[in-house]
């Protein structure tokens, strides 16, 4: 048999093979993981027969590096708790390696890091929880971008969207938090959930929400071949104001057109809010104070401006709190007591006070969570537009 021959008949059998092959199960036994109990204890589990060691890492739940007990079939688990019913990260630390939990589908989308995530129900069910109520549709976007780059967005539209194709609505621009990516406020906050039950139960006014990646210059090193350039070390330095600047630019420039241009958008400042959490409330303040023609809604989730930035750059916000106050519809900052920008928050509200200028606010427990966020989301959005 001639060798292009042979190699013709390896390759047809190969083709034969792997329709196959792909269909085939994962070897070994099943792992169920995690397993919620109904009394709000949980049971993790991760399938290593070779591991000297297994931790389960859930510091969000009281549970840090806490150790895994070796079982038949080489599963290892633990349970913990009771939990407080709410949506959280988790991981596993296999013999010093931190990786996902890979018996579950749900995972936290991240630039640094990816962790699995745990949703312990309650009794009663949450904000965020899926229920019984009519759905929005979320679609994936991209638009053409800074630098010659393509743009992502995850969109969400309300129910009844694609039938009452003569309504328009108001739109909310959600900006996550540093590291996250446009899917975080979906696959984590579960802010298309929270608008479904906020909806049903005629708490808020149907609107489009925009949920945009916020790290610009890592999208451009990415699509350009470069590694992604480290976060800024000070909030408001140099470099940070510049890259909340780029991504302000795509915003104006890029995003609200692209948007403006596919969406049944109401085209003015009055029916555009824009809010985001941590390094995104950051971009939030500084793109609703630099363009106050262009929101009349505005929602800080645990982020803060600096006194010295507010005088530097948005001078006009506390030398004219009449015209401040009557633009903005609403100037909204939260925080949580144990979060580590909570002590700049407060001097940020301060400040606010000390000039003037009507804010509402919330301060809650816990830390700079999406626990939190998904607090924040629920509690501001039936106050948009209004």
């Amino acid at each position: 048999m001639t060798k292009p021959l042979m190699i013709l008949l390896f390759a047809g059998v190969l083709g034969c093979l792997g329709p196959f092959a792909a269909a085939q199960p994962p070897r070994g036994p099943l792992v169920v993981s995690p397993q919620v109990h109904a009394n709000k204890t949980v049971t993790f589990r991760y399938l290593a027969p070779s591991a000297r060691e297994v931790l389960l890492n859930g510091g969000q739940f009281g549970a840090s590096a806490v150790p895994m007990t070796k079982e038949a079939q080489g599963i290892w688990s633990v349970t913990v708790g009771p939990i407080k019913p709410d949506i959280y990260p988790y991981s596993f630390q296999v013999d010093g390696v931190t990786v996902m939990d890979p018996a579950n589908v749900a995972f936290f989308p991240n630039e640094r890091f990816k962790a699995s995530l745990v949703d312990v129900p309650g009794d009663t069910p949450l904000v965020h929880a899926l229920r019984e109520v009519p759905h929005g549709t979320v679609t994936y976007e991209y638009y053409p971008s800074v630098s010659g780059t393509t743009g992502s967005v995850v969109i969400y539209t309300p129910p009844g969207y694609d039938k009452n194709t003569s309504q328009k609505y108001p739109v909310f621009y959600l900006i996550s938090g540093t590291t996250d990516t446009e899917e975080t406020y979906f696959k984590v906050g579960k802010t298309n959930f929270i608008l479904d039950n906020l909806l049903a139960e005629g708490k808020a006014k149907p609107m489009i929400v925009v949920m945009p990646y916020g790290n610009v210059a890592a999208r451009i090193a990415e699509q350009t071949g470069k590694p992604k350039p480290a976060d800024p070390v000070v909030r408001d330095d140099a470099e940070a104001v510049s890259r909340a600047k780029a991504f302000e630019t795509d915003l104006l420039t890029n995003i609200i057109p692209y948007v403006e241009k596919n969406y049944r958008a109401i085209p003015n400042r009055e029916n555009r809010a824009i809010g985001g959490f941590s390094r995104g409330g950051g971009q939030t303040l500084r793109a609703a104070f630099g363009n106050m023609d262009k929101f009349a809604w505005v929602c800080s989730y645990s982020s803060y401006l600096s006194p010295q930035e507010m005088d530097r750059s948005f001078p006009q916000i506390g030398a004219n709190p009449t015209n401040t106050n009557k633009q903005f519809k609403l100037l909204w900052v939260s925080v949580g007591s144990d979060d580590f920008l909570y002590q700049g928050t407060l001097e940020f509200m301060d400040y606010l006070k000390a000039k003037n200028v009507n804010f509402k606010s919330r301060i809650t427990d816990g830390g700079h969570t999406w626990m939190n966020v998904k607090k924040y989301v629920a509690e501001t959005t039936p106050m948009l537009f209004q």
